[in-house]
């Protein structure tokens, strides 16, 4: 078995598409050698900034010999068949054999040197590489037919078994040799074979395996945080860049000027993070230390004294920007940013930012003052969500769009607005994905609601529905968070009203009343009619996306989708709260013999019902002399149906279950003794009709038949 080692050599990699380029190579190879019929073993795949590296080991020497049968027509079939089996195959006549008055084609291709085969799948991986972005270069650049790489291809190392694989790409030729560390290594280094690559790098201060760097950082960037009595803002995003920049890192900690404290520390973290990639440092309090982490790409003679101190010029810099832009911002109150929303358009049939804020103040404090959302002051609801898109005009969000909402509620708390209204501020976009805080303050609850709930309503109102995978503005992220924010706070509203509350501004401003003349009264009617059409149209669409969302979510949770269409197939149910806490009960219930029984028996009624109603029964009929299982089952009906209503109404669904259990044995005991389908037609007709008031008591609790099972 051979090992094999491939390495593309180039400028600067950047760090977010190493991981994405270490994929793909892997891919393109596995794909290559599949096609040529080579099995490959264990397989590694590293990145540095200037290199790609694969080695695979275990490769075959050779390929074996194939030979391949295509099984054709006869040979007594007409002159067009064969012609046809002739241009698929490639062969004549003359090459075919026959067997048993049938035609075969056989190919039989011979066994090639691995060697062979990776010579050719060397330049074919090169020019089938799909980088996010890529350029051509040098005086071959004029050409469209000229290679492509991510950045200038600089040089490919191809060993197998230690002997050179001999390719050509873009007229760079493969050999033996690459460079070390930009700084630290002069001239080739000569790599002998796959075994010794990763030590002839690491003696030219080149690291090449990726995952030993990001070792590298996570535990020296603690050291070093640690050692100046700090602890280290974890950040394995920042570890995973930062060893995509670097070949040989070695993290340093640096201070900055303690006046910058007085910045809100997210915006110290993520200038820090976005422009420089350093990470941050808390103190023994827990607080933001005036400290960096950096990560150096060189052994400094001096110790990073220069490096700290450059990189710490830098940060100075910057951070005296994210200052400026918080005392500017500070001299402005939000009301007053609030306003030059009107200036920016949110979506050009639903009108303004401030059009939006609008809606979002009204929808919220109705929730507040209706009650819905308990504990919620309706003024501060108002006010909250008056506010909280002010911060999007404000320099500190327009230089870090990633802190909208967050520095409206620093700026909310330092203006003196209550800490309800700062935190709503603060909070309202939340949660904005999977493992996101939801948040639970009343107030909170009211404008986070209101603005997801406001923009659902709005985009399916214009027709800007999701559509496939095109979701262009997140409105399946934004049903999935008003479920959670529903669930988690327990509101209890129903989901058409809501819908309706919030969907009849947005209707309004897109049709707003002619109000001229009498002559145009008769045309105004008609209008808005069509249009009440349109919004309860709209309404019910977004009813059952909120039930196809409700399935997703509430999948990861074990709760079966089967069994929540089973109670929104009841209509009428959309009261989120109250529909999960049935549908707990129900999956509770099913998953019990007397469930299973009553399922079984409701689906053998269920399909008699189903063939009969063609033929019809009379509904009033009922039988004088019922047998012994017939009277067993309408007195089971009489008993249990009023109180599986009773629990239902008062919202005890386990309740419900518990008086529908008692039908079981009644149930088993009618099919088994009585046949429903008499030949008295009244008898008949009362024996229907009783397995219909079966159907229609277990439809008090949900619709059976789309239970599955």
């Amino acid at each position: 078995m051979s090992d094999f080692l491939l390495e593309l050599r180039s400028e600067e990699i950047p760090a977010r598409m190493q991981a994405g380029a270490r994929a793909e190579l892997e891919k393109l190879f596995r794909g290559a050698m599949a096609a040529a019929g080579v099995a490959v073993g264990e397989l590694v795949v590293w990145s540095t900034p200037r290199r790609l590296a694969l080695i695979a080991r275990g490769l075959p020497v050779a390929t074996q010999a194939v030979r391949e049968e295509v099984k054709g027509p006869k040979a007594s079939a007409p002159e067009q068949a064969l012609a046809g089996f002739l241009r698929k195959t490639g062969l004549t006549r003359e090459q075919l054999e026959e067997r048993d008055g049938v035609l075969f084609a056989v190919t039989e291709k011979p066994g090639r040197a691995t060697a062979d085969v990776l010579a050719e799948a060397i330049p074919a991986i090169v020019r089938g590489f799909s980088w996010p972005k890529s350029q051509r270069w040098g005086a071959a650049s004029l050409s469209t037919e000229s290679l492509r790489w991510v950045r200038p291809l600089q040089g490919i190392v191809a060993l197998l078994d230690g002997a050179v694989v001999e390719c050509e790409v873009g007229g760079i030729v493969s050999g033996r040799e690459t460079v070390g560390h930009r700084f630290h290594s002069s001239g080739a280094v000569t790599v002998a074979d796959a075994d010794s690559y990763a030590d002839d790098l690491r003696a030219a201060h080149v690291l090449v395996n990726h995952n030993e760097r990001q070792d590298i950082i996570r535990a020296k960037a603690k050291e070093a945080a640690s050692a100046a009595g700090l602890t280290l803002v974890e950040d394995e995003g920042l570890v995973i860049e930062n060893a995509g920049l670097t070949e040989w890192p070695q993290p340093l900690l640096g201070r900055f000027d303690e006046a910058f404290l007085e910045v809100p520390p997210e915006v110290i973290q993520l200038t820090a993070r976005v422009n420089q990639k350093y990470f941050v440092c808390e103190d023994a309090a827990g607080k933001l230390a005036n400290a960096f982490v950096c990560t150096a790409n060189i052994d400094a003679t001096d110790g990073g004294a220069g490096i700290i101190d450059g990189n710490r010029k830098v940060l100075a810099a910057r951070l005296s920007d994210a200052r400026f832009f918080w005392q500017q911002d500070l001299k402005t109150p939000l009301a007053d940013q609030a306003k030059k929303l009107e200036r920016i358009t949110f979506h050009e049939k639903l009108g303004t930012v401030a059009d939006k804020v609008a809606r979002v103040a009204k929808l919220a404090e109705w929730l507040a003052s209706e009650g819905i959302v308990p504990g919620a002051d309706p003024a501060s609801a108002r006010q909250a969500a008056e506010l909280c898109k002010a911060d999007l005009v404000t320099e500190m969000v327009g230089e870090f769009p990633e802190l909208q909402g967050l520095m409206g509620g620093y700026y909310a708390r330092a203006e003196g607005l209550p800490d309800a209204v700062a935190d709503a501020i603060r909070d309202h976009y939340k949660p904005v994905g999977q493992g996101d805080d939801v948040p639970t303050a009343p107030v909170t609850v009211c404008v986070a609601l209101a603005d997801k709930i406001d923009t659902i309503a709005a985009f399916f109102l214009i027709g800007e529905k999701p559509t496939g995978s095109k979701d262009p503005y997140a409105l399946r992220r934004a049903t999935l968070a008003s479920i959670g924010l529903i669930l988690a706070k327990g509101v209890r509203v129903s989901l058409r009203k809501l819908l309706l509350e919030a969907g009849g501004p947005v209707n309004h401003q897109l049709f707003p009343p002619a109000g001229q003349g009498q002559e145009e009264a008769m045309e105004i009617v008609h209008a808005a009619s069509r249009q009440w059409v349109q919004f309860q149209a709209a309404v019910d669409e977004i009813i059952t996306f909120f039930a196809d969302r409700l399935k997703v979510q509430q999948k990861e949770a074990g709760v079966r989708h089967d069994l929540i269409d089973a109670v929104f197939a009841l209509g009428g149910e959309d009261d989120l709260v109250r529909l999960l806490a049935r549908v707990h009960a129900l999956q509770a219930f099913v998953q019990t013999d007397d469930g299973k029984n009553l399922l079984a028996g409701y689906k053998r009624a269920a399909n008699i019902l189903k063939a009969e109603e063609k033929k019809g029964w009379d509904a009033d009929v009922t039988n004088p002399a019922p047998e012994p299982a017939e009277a067993a089952l309408i007195a089971a009906l009489a008993d249990a149906t009023p109180k599986a209503e009773a629990a239902v109404a008062a919202e005890d669904f386990t309740g419900a279950m518990a008086a529908l259990a008692t039908l079981r044995s009644a149930v088993d005991d009618f099919f088994n003794d009585v046949t429903v389908n008499a030949e008295d037609p009244s008898i008949r007709s009362a024996r229907l009709g009783l397995l219909s008031q079966l159907r229609a008591a277990t439809h008090k609790v949900a619709d059976f038949s789309r239970i599955e099972g």
